[in-house]
Order: C-alpha cells, then structure tokens, then sequence
C-alpha cells in the first residue's frame, strides 16, 4: 500500500471517530436551540469554557503521540506498555487540574465579562461535566495509544457506538418525554456528556485487556513507581504541545464569552459557527493525525527521508482536503444555517459568518498539520511562541479591539464592529500569519533531519 493511501486510510478511520465526538456537540446545539434561545447562548458559553480547559490538558496526552510511534517504529513493544502505564501519572494529574478549574469557572466568566443571567446555568452545567473529564482524559490516553499503533478503528468504533447513545439521552434528558420525564434544560446535556464518557471508558478497558494488539506490551503488569527521567521527558514534549493547544483553543473559545456581551442572538450565531468549525476542523485535524504517526513511526526506524515522504504526501491532502471543505461550506452556508436553527433572528446573522469561515478553515486546517507535523520533530517551544503571539495578540486582542474600540469608518473596508464577525476576521489573519511563520521552519527541520542521515 502506497504512503498516500496508508494516511488516507488512517486519516479516514480518525475522522469518523472524530466526527462522532464532534457530533455529541452538534446534537447538544441542535436540541439546545429547539428548548430555548437562551439555553442556546448558555450553551456557547459553558462549552467554551469547558473545552478551554479539556482540550488543553488533552493536548499534554496527545504529546505523547511521537514518543510511543517511534517506540512502535522501533519494535520496542515491552517499553512501549512501560511509557503507556507512566502515562497514567501524567493523566491524575491532568485529571486534577481539570476538575478543579471546571468547578472554579468564577474569575473567567468575571474577567470576560459574560452577563449575570447566563453565569448561573453555566456554572450547573461545568459543575456537572467536571465528572466527566478525568473519564475523558483517560479515553484520549487510550486513543493515543492506538494512533500510535495505526490502529485507530479501535478507537472509532467505540466514539461511534458512543453517538448513537448520546443522541437518544440528549433527547430525552433536555427535552424530556410528556407524561413520562420531565424536561432538565441544559444540564440534560451535561448529565448526557458524563454517562457517555464513562461507558466509552469501561468499553476501552475491556478492550485493552483482551485484545490481541496489546498483549506484547504487557499493560496490565503492575504499575512501576513515577520514573522521573521518563515523566520530565513526557512534560518536555507534552507540556509545549499542550500550552500550543491551550493558546490556540483559548483563541477560539475565549471570543465565545467576549460575544455574549453583544446579547443572546449573538452568542446564539456565534455558537453555531463555532460548532460547525470544530467539525470541520477534525478533517485537517485527522490528517495531521495519521500524518504525524507516520513521520515518527519512520524517524523511530531511521528513515529521516520517508518520514519526509510521508510529510509531502500528509500536506497536499490537507491543502487540497481543506480547499474543497471550504467550498463547501461556502456554496452551502445558507442551507446549514437552516439546519442549526429555525430561529428567524438568528438565522441570517448565522448564515453571513457561515460565509466568512469558509476562508477561516483553509488556513486553519494548514496551521494544524503544520504544527502537528514540527511536533515529530521535538519542535514545540517556537509554535508556542508563534501561537501566543499571534493567536493571542493578533487574533483574539485583535478580534476584540475591532468588535468594540474599531472607529466606525473602518467598516468601509469590509471590517465588523459589534459583531461576532470582527473575531473571525482577525482571527483568519492570526492563522495566516501563523502559516507563514511555521511553514518555512518545518522545511528546515524535515530537510536538516534527512541530510543528518545521509
């Protein structure tokens, strides 16, 4: 099988496991929206906030990607369940940060301003799902593994099984069933996010101990005690790789709280456009997935020279993959935002934003391969950087500054003011910023790593 086709294969397999996850979110929008505009902007807000703190510890496992496909790569099965079972102490406390700060969600809501009447539902929901995230944390562990494997369908077949659970218990626990069940509002979609994330869990142990991939890694031996040098060399990657993380979905995330002063039909708007980019997101995000794992697995092999192969080959898919998505979107913006919401005010403030994230996603699908791909590389600190700076200080400091301190003549040249829209249009700049500044660093390092070899 051709390189192409094993990163299309693998790519694929991640995808549709992505989309399911992808899909909980989409399915709590759509029920959210059919129980209340209000329950709608909540919900911008409280998934936000908990995505800013998940996704960001998530990164810090996810790190451990490289190290475990080149331990694949090189055949060293026995270290491999050793690396994994140090995992699990970097997953305590990931656990802990995650659900201390989901408990304490008081300093962010004040420091962004998020309005009186739409704090009290959102501290319901983040104190509900806060026993989801370790659940969650460990899933990603074992998610990891398997990509590290390129063996992903194992972890695709639970997140779709997972959907079809999610959808029906969102149903019923947010709208509830006459005569039957009483409706819960919001916190149907919390309580709907922990039963999942548990069953997801338990169906991965099972898996773990009786599959017959893992049994040369001997994962159920007793856990050995914190190994110092392998725990500092899973934060020296992971750490990076996860703050890189943090910025760029705080960038995003973050202008979801900053909206919700501009009203409910704007963080209602705001909600469904930034659910339907997570969802397009997991395309490029997929890619650099099945990519990376490649790259390291022939950098574990000593073959520098096929890891840039399969470099080559991972970024015409992305480039070309995000292109077509981003038409997509664009030809079909009016009939997604339909789909979303029936709300006539929210409507075609949503379609214009679907319009203007068609171009948000061609670049935000080449940064992520980009940085993805430095990662297999042990490059994590300059896309910290370069994301701090620009995600933070052009994109969302940006966003801000035109959305409520932009003169009024500037809309002359195409520029929102008060609109979730000014987010977006600072935020495209960020990204393709940010793919110019990483672009040419990852040419370096791909490039000095084969002539090393040579």
């Amino acid at each position: 099988m051709s390189e192409r086709r094993i990163i299309l294969h693998h790519a694929a397999t991640v995808l549709v496991g992505q989309l399911a996850v992808m899909a909980f979110g989409l399915t709590d929008t759509w029920v959210a929206a059919r129980y209340a505009d209000a329950a709608l902007a909540a919900l911008s807000v409280a998934s936000a906030t908990y995505i800013t703190v998940h996704i960001s510890l998530m990164g810090i496992l996810q790190g451990l990607l490289p190290i475990w496909a080149e331990l694949h790569g090189a055949q060293r099965h026995e270290a491999l369940g050793r690396s994994v079972r140090q995992a699990l102490y970097i997953w305590l406390l990931t656990s802990g940060i995650a659900v201390a700060l989901l408990l304490s969600p008081g300093p962010l809501l004040g420091w962004t301003g998020v309005p009186g009447e739409l704090q009290t539902p959102v501290r319901d929901y983040l104190s509900i799902v806060a026993l989801s995230a370790p659940a969650s944390l460990l899933f990603r562990l074992y998610g990891t593994l398997n990509q590290a494997l390129g063996r992903p369908k194992l972890v695709t077949w639970l997140q779709v099984a997972a959907l079809g659970v999610k959808v029906p218990l969102s149903l019923l626990l947010v709208l509830g069933w006459p005569g039957w069940f009483e409706p819960m509002g919001l916190a149907g979609c919390a309580w709907a996010t922990v039963i999942v994330n548990h069953l997801m869990v338990a169906m991965a142990a099972l898996m773990l101990r009786h599959g017959e991939i893992y049994r040369t890694m001997h994962l159920w031996r007793r856990p050995e005690a914190p190994h110092g040098p392998t725990l500092r060399s899973f934060l020296r990657l992971g750490v990076p790789s996860g703050l890189t993380i943090a910025v760029e979905v705080t960038s995003f995330t973050l202008v979801a709280l900053f909206v919700a002063r501009l009203g409910v039909i704007a963080s209602a708007s705001h909600q469904i456009i930034s659910n339907m980019a997570a969802c397009l997101y997991m395309l490029p995000l997929s890619l650099a997935i099945a990519s990376s794992a490649r790259i390291s697995h022939w950098l574990g092999a000593g073959q520098p020279a096929q890891a840039r192969h399969s470099l080559r080959m991972g970024l015409t898919l992305v480039l070309a993959g995000s292109a077509c998505m981003a038409l997509l979107v664009w030809l079909s913006r009016a009939a997604i935002a339909g789909f979303y919401t029936p709300s006539p005010t929210v409507l075609p403030v949503a379609t214009e934003l679907l319009g203007w994230l068609a171009l948000y996603h061609w670049v935000d699908g080449l940064q992520v391969f980009l940085v993805f791909a430095l990662r297999c590389y042990r490059v994590t600190v300059r896309p910290l950087l370069t994301y701090s700076v620009l995600l933070w200080g052009v994109g969302l400091a940006g966003g801000y500054a035109l959305a409520y301190h932009s003169p009024s003549t500037w809309a002359a040249f195409g520029l929102a003011r008060q609109s979730p829209l000014s987010f977006w249009q600072a935020a495209m700049l960020a990204l393709a910023l940010t793919c110019l500044v990483l672009a040419p660093l990852l040419w370096r390092r791909s490039q000095s790593a084969s002539a090393a070899s040579a």
